[in-house]
């Protein structure tokens, strides 16, 4: 994700990131831009057909048009701002889950179960990576954190790795229990937090693993491509040469609408728009180590 100051306009008028829709659509825009010219050169310069033909009454499609395209296209842009927003809201449940289960665990287990203190304090931010890795269909054991209790070679790699430290959290409160370490209650106090890691977890799986259906989508896209493609043919009457930039312009705007919502629908990729979650985890692992130590 790029961090930026919203209230700079001019810098970002100008600026250009990699993922700009603008880089992604040149080669469909200069395409649109060849079309618009070769239809103008036959309209007006071979067939030197005039306004009173009735080819200039394409304009009004377009007229009616464009309140439906808009309407299409603010509800897929809303629609994939809610799924990016809500994919923010379960990591920021996350972190606030890690800490309150850090804090409890730091009040309830004595100073002297060193290697369960270690265990948890490891195996918290564990899980925040393991997520994260989970929903990018990856595996970076690198980023596993060894402890004295549990090591990275206990997990089965090609399984559901959030699924195997959560259960491991589990099984560790419950075997305190047992010593003795921690009462009935106490893990009454903890089941929240550590349910709530696979609550989270599900939460991210749906959003990640429902797309948008394919003919609402696919749809929209030939929306805009036939209103684009028959722009020049409408406006060139009025526009003349000057209908190339125009339609340019009209199709960067409509198709950059659908690129955007492309990309944050799926929050958790390693795009420029989608979710930190390298520095959540980070500062999940930053206060888990402060509140345990």
């Amino acid at each position: 994700m790029i961090d930026y100051n919203p209230k700079e306009w001019f810098r970002y008028i100008f600026y250009f990131q990699k993922a700009d829709t603008v880089r992604k659509l040149a080669p469909m825009i200069l395409t649109m831009a060849a079309y618009s010219s070769v239809v103008a050169y036959i309209i007006i310069i071979h067939l030197k057909i005039t306004e009173n033909n009735d080819l200039k009454n394409i304009s009004l499609m377009h007229s009616l048009l464009g309140f439906v395209i808009s309407m299409l296209l603010v509800f897929r842009t809303n629609t994939a701002y809610d799924r990016w927003w809500e994919g923010r809201k379960q990591w920021g449940s996350l972190v606030n889950g890690s800490r309150n289960l850090a804090l409890k665990l730091a009040a309830l287990i004595g100073p002297e179960y060193v290697a369960e203190r270690e265990f948890f304090t490891k195996m918290i931010p564990n899980y925040a990576f393991a997520l994260k890795n989970h929903l990018r269909n990856t595996y970076i054991s690198e980023e596993f954190e060894n402890s004295l209790l549990y090591n990275k070679s206990a997990l089965i790699a090609t399984d559901h790795v959030p699924n195997q430290i959560a259960a491991a959290l589990f099984a560790k409160v419950i075997e305190l229990q047992r010593k003795g370490a921690l009462l009935p209650e106490h893990t009454i106090i903890l089941n929240h937090e550590l349910e709530g890691f696979t609550n989270i977890c599900g939460a991210c799986e749906r959003i990640k693993n429902t797309p948008i259906p394919l003919s609402y989508s696919s749809f929209i896209k030939k929306f805009i491509f036939i209103y684009c493609l028959t722009l020049p043919i409408g406006y060139v009457f009025s526009l003349h040469f000057l209908v190339i930039p125009f339609v340019m312009f009209v199709f960067y705007i409509l198709a950059s609408l659908e690129v955007i919502a492309e990309e944050i629908e799926d929050p958790f990729g390693d795009d420029s728009n989608d979710l930190p979650m390298e520095r959540i985890c980070k500062g999940i692992h930053t206060t888990t180590r402060a509140l345990l130590k």
